[in-house]
């Protein structure tokens, strides 16, 4: 059977999967449409959240930039799985013994203000929408290459599915369905690194494999990867090029993001008891460990298999470069997507690098004024591609390209639901039309999703950066904004809600403007020379946390304390009981 119909096939019988999920799981109540009426397993609650938060940045990207730029991704590894931990210690069993349907929900209540639940609801909205715009852009380019449709084609099937399960059966669809999209990915994921594990080094396990020898070379994987790299004139894969300080903070705000993030700790609301939000966060974690520590030996085996491709004979020397004309097909089929391009810029045919040993072309393309490669890869088909590259079975190929549309799915349904549930529990229910009917408010949650699936299909057609970059800069958000008062509104009882609004207002404000001056105004500053201590715009976001704290406990310092009522509330939800 032949890759197209194969993947139809697959994809297919997952939608409907995810789609008779939703149908048997529809939402009957405001209960089941935000929290799955808190009737929801620990095992099953724990996959969900993987699922919910293992999205395209992990299937698809995670590898893809380990691929690339080796050492300096270890980042992602640490500061996304270290984020559980503080989830799990530090809010989950906290937030699910408060009993809130959502974030803003506690923050409003915590801090006795409509203007606080307000500002989070602004918060969460502009980092939901930072996140779907990754996961979309994901949907997209699973779609155009598999299904060998347009970008937007594919968004708007995607848009179609989430809108389906997400606007119909609200959270308890969604989060049996995660429980299938986990299910779905991770097998996805598992059976080509196993694979190509077997290919690289002969072992099946992708985590010794990572530290196996290349069969046949007598050389350890990660030995032969900085040989081949260094010779084409990169930057070692085993060596960092971002400073310490940089990298510190990008981990610091990873973490801390991961604990911050609304459609994450919602999902700790939705089980029975607060003891089960705890073992949520550890079968989340123990879910998660699995892609995690396959994604670096899938990454590194991903960059070994695309330079052995494109470079098939000996390193630097110009017979070695591969002919374009004899490009593979994988090669042909990615370069109709866009997402895989080749510039012949001296005209000889073969595609070279700028910094490899060939003198010849690095001393032309000086003359000439050019800079870069011949050759464009976009990191974020690394995964998706590598099967093709590996000339795995047809089946293998469908079967990551259900597993990439899996994770993203699953991510955007859980973001466009915290989006409409903010708006209709939290402003619509919570201040604006307090007696609306339970019915009511339903239809108003089911409207909103549907308005955020439209604006997030806008955003997955123009996204600002590759995927797990988006991403990242939504964690930042979440740290610098929700993390700090949330913290606070457990541990501090004297934080009060103009310590509150001020300290979420100064940390999104600040770490919002570090972004958009360069990541949208000024490109060409992006660089460690201008950032403000040599911290990217992808950990600034701990520097927003720092503002957030300060000001927060500062304003409270200086202001009247909270009410007595609100003061014995804190204090009683970090009682322990049996509940």
């Amino acid at each position: 059977m032949d890759l197209k119909t194969l993947t139809i096939l697959f994809v297919g019988t997952s939608f409907a999967l995810y789609i008779g999920i939703a149908i048997w799981a529809k939402a009957k109540s405001t209960g089941d449409f935000y929290v799955a009426g808190k009737g929801v397993h620990p095992i099953a609650n724990g996959m969900a959240t993987a699922a919910d938060w293992m999205s395209a940045a992990s299937f698809i990207s995670l590898a893809g930039i380990i691929s690339f730029i080796g050492y300096d991704s270890s980042v992602y590894l640490m500061g996304w799985t270290g984020g559980y931990v503080l989830l799990a210690l530090l809010l989950a069993p906290y937030l699910r013994k408060f009993g809130k349907f959502t974030v803003p929900g506690f923050i409003g209540d915590r801090y006795y203000s409509k203007t606080a639940r307000i500002v989070a609801v602004v918060c969460l909205i502009i980092i939901s929408f930072t996140y779907v715009a990754g996961q979309m852009r994901g949907v997209g380019i699973v779609f155009s290459r598999f299904l060998e449709v347009e970008i937007i084609t594919g968004l708007l099937i995607g848009m179609g599915v989430v809108f389906f399960y997400a606007v119909l059966g609200g959270m308890k669809g969604v989060t049996y369905t995660q429980v299938a999209q986990y299910c779905v990915l991770i097998f996805a994921y598992m059976v080509p690194a196993i694979f190509i594990a077997v290919q690289t080094t002969g072992n099946p396990i992708p985590q010794l494999a990572f530290g196996s020898e290349v069969t046949g070379q007598g050389i350890y994987l990660l030995e032969k990867l900085d040989e081949i790299v260094m010779a084409l004139g990169f930057t070692a894969f085993t060596e960092g090029s971002k400073s310490t300080v940089d990298m510190f903070f990008i981990t610091l705000a990873l973490m801390v993001g991961t604990a911050g993030l609304p459609h994450v700790i919602v999902r700790f609301f939705t089980v029975p008891k607060v003891s089960d939000a705890r073992k949520s966060a550890g079968w989340a974690l123990l879910f998660i460990t699995i892609l995690y520590t396959t994604a670096p030996a899938l990454g590194s085996m991903a960059r070994l298999n695309l330079i052995d491709t494109i470079q098939p004979g000996e390193i630097g020397s110009v017979e070695g470069n591969l002919n374009y004309a004899d490009r593979p097909r994988w090669f042909k089929t990615w370069e109709k997507t866009g997402l895989l391009a080749f510039e012949d810029k001296n005209g000889d045919g073969r595609i070279q690098y700028y910094n490899d040993k060939n003198t010849t072309f690095k001393a032309t393309a000086d003359s000439y004024g050019w800079k870069g490669n011949e050759l464009k890869v976009d990191r974020d088909i690394m995964v998706l591609a590598n099967p093709e590259i590996a000339n795995l079975p047809n089946w293998v190929i469908a079967l990551i390209a259900a597993g990439g549309i899996a994770a993203a799915l699953s991510t955007a349904a859980g973001l466009l639901l915290v989006i409409s549930s903010s708006i209709s529990h939290d402003i619509v229910k919570g201040i604006a039309f307090p007696d609306i009917s339970e019915k009511n408010e339903l239809m108003v949650g089911r409207i909103a999703a549907a308005v955020a699936i439209m604006i997030a299909g806008y955003l997955g057609a123009n996204p600002p950066g590759f995927v797990a970059q988006v991403v990242a800069l939504a964690f930042g958000l979440a740290a610098s904004s929700l993390f700090p008062v949330i913290l606070l509104g457990i541990f501090y009882k004297k934080t009060n809600r103009m310590g509150a609004i001020t300290g979420m207002l100064s940390g999104i404000i600040f770490t919002l403007t570090y972004i958009i001056y360069f990541k949208f105004m000024h490109l060409e500053l992006n660089n460690a020379d201008h950032w403000l201590f040599g911290i990217s715009p992808e950990g600034i976001g701990s520097i927003g946390m720092i503002i957030n704290f300060a000001v927060a406990i500062t304003v409270s310092q200086f202001t009247e304390e909270p009410p007595e009522e609100i003061q014995h509330l804190v204090e009683s939800i970090r009682v322990p009981k049996n509940i």
